[in-house]
């Protein structure tokens, strides 16, 4: 019975990962937001979310995640932002490590701010997981769009985030 039951958990959890790696998701169609949210940690993210930014897509934005050695003149010289943009429209979060901690910076900011539609930017195998965290820490009035950057992820970096997928959400099942 025990072997069955393993058996049954495997094939589920299988199934569940083939899904995961093989339907990753997509870039969001452009559409206007009150805030842009990007996290830190994968190629093209802050590329893509200042491309939103300096297109008018929102007015403002938080760069999640951001490591404390990073000064914000360096940031502004490596992705070429004006000192006007960095200082009217780009909040630095320094305060988060983790996508769990990227989530709780995040709706801070989107309560500070006020905001009601908010476009999350982060790495398509990266998407679910975060956007499950922000939702976790955000009223549920504020709308959240998901635009993902395309990415040749490692079979290796799917199973890692697949597998930390299915356990934040069972870890968040068990405990409520």
């Amino acid at each position: 019975m025990l072997r069955r039951l393993l058996a049954l958990l495997l094939t589920v959890w299988a199934l569940g990962f083939a899904g995961f790696a093989a339907f990753q998701p997509q870039p969001a169609p452009i559409a206007k937001a009150d805030g842009i949210i990007v996290l830190t940690g994968g190629e093209g993210r802050i590329a893509r979310g200042l491309d939103l930014l300096r297109d008018g897509v929102a007015p403002r934005m938080l760069i999640s995640g951001v490591d404390p050695e990073v000064k914000p003149g360096e940031l502004a010289a490596q992705y070429k932002i004006s000192a006007a943009l960095l200082a009217c429209c780009i909040t630095l979060g320094y305060e988060s490590v983790d996508t769990r901690s990227n989530a709780r910076e995040s709706a801070q900011w989107i309560k500070s701010h006020g905001l009601r539609r908010v476009r999350l930017v982060t790495s398509d195998w990266h998407m679910r997981r975060a956007a499950w965290e922000l939702r976790q820490t955000i009223p549920a009035d504020v709308e959240l769009t998901e635009d993902a950057v395309p990415t040749r992820p490692s079979l290796g970096i799917l199973f890692a985030e697949y597998s930390k997928f299915v356990l934040r959400r069972l870890w968040h099942i068990g405990k409520g």
